[in-house]
């Protein structure tokens, strides 16, 4: 018996292994230029897109009035110097737009103002403050006004009730009849019925303003709106009883 030390043929070792689909190889440089431009050109017209974009919102951008860089009280009168100019887009309904900035000069405000808040017509008035009176600006929740609007001229009882934790106090009249001199916001949404604030701004006699203020900051200050008809006890018509 002979034995062949020959190695086996090509086709022989071929047959023991398992085919592989497909192919493993990389691809070339050639290969992957298409779709880098192409990747390219998605990235530029996003970019031209975003571009556009801006461009038509900052379109709609309006030079508005600011306050500058101080706080103002009420009552104070307007000076050039308080006024500065913001830009804003969007919903700016009420703002008074930085060409009529010149009006509000040598008008007197109605409520404390803010450095770059945006100011509306009724933060001003064209009348001062009388002798003897102070104008105190109020934020009053749910509970503390009437649901119904309170505006400019109407005439309110300024109360202080007791807070929680006071047992035994009973509630005080500050001012029988104060005139409202300024008004924001609303004590509830006419559209969704959710509670609000409202801002108020009142001209009570001096010697009561911290009184006033004082309540209106430890939150226990409510408003009682009165009849058209009640005679204040200080006002911008007749500076003062």
């Amino acid at each position: 018996m002979s034995f062949s030390n020959r190695p086996p043929a090509a086709g022989a070792r071929a047959a023991g292994k398992t085919p592989v689909s497909g192919s493993t190889r990389l691809p070339s440089g050639r290969e992957r230029r298409p779709a880098l431009a192409a990747l390219a050109v998605i990235l530029i017209l996003l970019g031209a897109a975003g571009s556009a974009l801006i461009a038509l919102r900052s379109g709609d951008r309006q030079d508005f009035v600011a306050i500058s860089d101080e706080a103002i009280a009420p009552g104070h009168k307007i000076e050039k110097k308080d006024l500065a100019r913001g830009d804003l887009a969007g919903a700016t309904g009420g703002l008074v737009l930085w060409s009529e900035a010149e009006k509000l000069v040598d008008q007197y405000t109605t409520s404390w103002l803010y450095p770059g808040q945006f100011v509306t017509k009724e933060n001003f008035t064209s009348q001062p403050i009388p002798p003897g009176g102070a104008l105190v600006g109020v934020s009053l929740e749910s509970g503390r006004a009437p649901s119904e609007p309170i505006m400019p001229g109407d005439i309110v009882r300024v109360i202080r009730v007791p807070a929680a934790n006071q047992d035994g106090a009973v509630p005080a009249v500050l001012v029988g009849a104060a005139e409202v001199t300024g008004s924001a916001g609303a004590i509830t949404d006419s559209k969704t019925s959710a509670n609000t604030t409202l801002n108020v701004t009142v001209l009570v006699p001096t010697e009561r303003s911290t009184a006033v203020a004082a309540a209106a900051a430890a939150k226990t200050l409510v408003l009682v709106k009165l009849s058209g008809g009640t005679k204040p006890e200080i006002s911008r018509s007749t500076g003062g009883n």
